[in-house]
């Protein structure tokens, strides 16, 4: 079924709303391409904005450290001189044409024809694993359980348990210890899958007494009554069981993911990602370009500061799409400044 006239025209379609997303809107900007952002969520940031807007970022170039929410401003803030519409609260369910002639249908209706597309949906829809234990959906909906932090003066004052070996298990037990009564770690081997620096500080903050780590149990069961979390049961292989008392569970056991309707566009893809080529970001799909977290090739790191780089290379090979017969002579920003959106 053909898909109704467009609603927006743009030279670059770019899904997905979060760093990478936003970076790729201000390339794209740079080489006076005009671009539209559409995303699921209703406000930009992503993953930055929507799980961790407190968290501190540390390798973010110039920023010895940088919370999500701050860096989300600023990449906003960045974009501004280009005035580039977004559509949020919406995902991407149809795309159909090929290379300088896409069309993208919204679940909410919008049709957007463009010249080039950039994914850059992150993880895709994402949501938390979840425990497998009883009464969880209870303690859930009064926050006893979170997944996520997004403020965290909501752990003023309280004890709390994270349970997990990543690098958000770790990077939480030391962002709260200066603000929880108590936190207590709990995994079930003394080997942690987090950056170096983070262990180091982890091995620091357990010596002076401001985290306790638990080893070798696995969560086991919830108490408390009326979505009033009181404590948990830890156990381990053996069957011994630990009682931990707590106001709040906070595990940390990685995402569910999903490209959701990405998934059936025709791209090659690879375990929830897509596969792209490294000089240009360019996906199995001519026209069709991915950057971040949701691009793969050989070599990738999952930071966001090389989903930075991907959206200056994906933005100048999209270049020659929108403007075959204009050849395009790289100019440091230093020497042409911001041009006029």
């Amino acid at each position: 079924m053909t898909m109704p006239s467009p609603t927006h025209t743009t030279d670059v379609a770019i899904i997905g709303a979060g760093p990478a997303g936003l970076f790729a809107a201000f390339e794209c900007g740079m080489l006076k391409l005009g671009c539209i952002i559409i995303d699921a969520l209703d406000e930009i940031g992503g993953q930055c904005t929507a799980l961790y807007p407190e968290k501190p970022i540390y390798d973010i170039p110039a920023h010895p450290a940088i919370e999500g929410g701050a860096l989300i401003e600023a990449l906003d803030r960045q974009i501004a001189p280009f005035a580039v519409p977004r559509l949020l609260g919406r995902r991407v369910e149809r795309l159909e044409g090929t290379r300088g002639g896409f069309v993208l249908g919204t679940s909410s209706g919008d049709v957007i024809a463009a010249r080039a597309v950039i994914i850059a949906a992150g993880a895709g829809a994402f949501g938390p694993n979840r425990p497998p234990l009883d009464g969880l959906d209870t303690f859930e909906r009064t926050g006893g359980v979170q997944y996520f932090v997004r403020r965290r003066a909501d752990f003023a004052d309280k004890d709390v348990l994270i349970a997990g070996g990543g690098d958000s298990a770790v990077d939480w037990a030391l962002a709260l210890r200066d603000v929880a009564r108590s936190v207590k770690l709990v995994h079930r081997r003394d080997r942690f899958r987090a950056a170096p620096e983070s262990l180091r500080q982890l091995d620091d903050a357990v010596a002076l007494g401001q985290v306790e780590k638990i080893i070798g149990y696995q969560l086991h069961g919830l108490h408390g009554a009326q979505g009033h979390l009181t404590g948990v049961d830890l156990a381990t292989l053996d069957g011994t069981v630990r009682h931990v008392a707590c106001d709040h569970l906070l595990p940390f056991f990685g995402l569910a993911t999903d490209l959701g309707p990405i998934a059936q566009w025709g791209l090659d893809t690879i375990r929830g990602t897509i596969p792209v080529t490294p000089s240009t970001c360019e996906s199995s799909l001519p026209g069709i370009f991915a950057v971040g977290d949701v691009a793969t090739y050989p070599g990738k790191l999952k930071l966001i500061l090389q989903g930075f780089t991907e959206g200056a290379m994906a933005a100048h090979a999209i270049h020659p799409i929108v403007h075959p017969d204009t050849a395009l002579h790289f100019e440091y920003s230093t020497s042409k400044g911001v041009p006029a959106g």
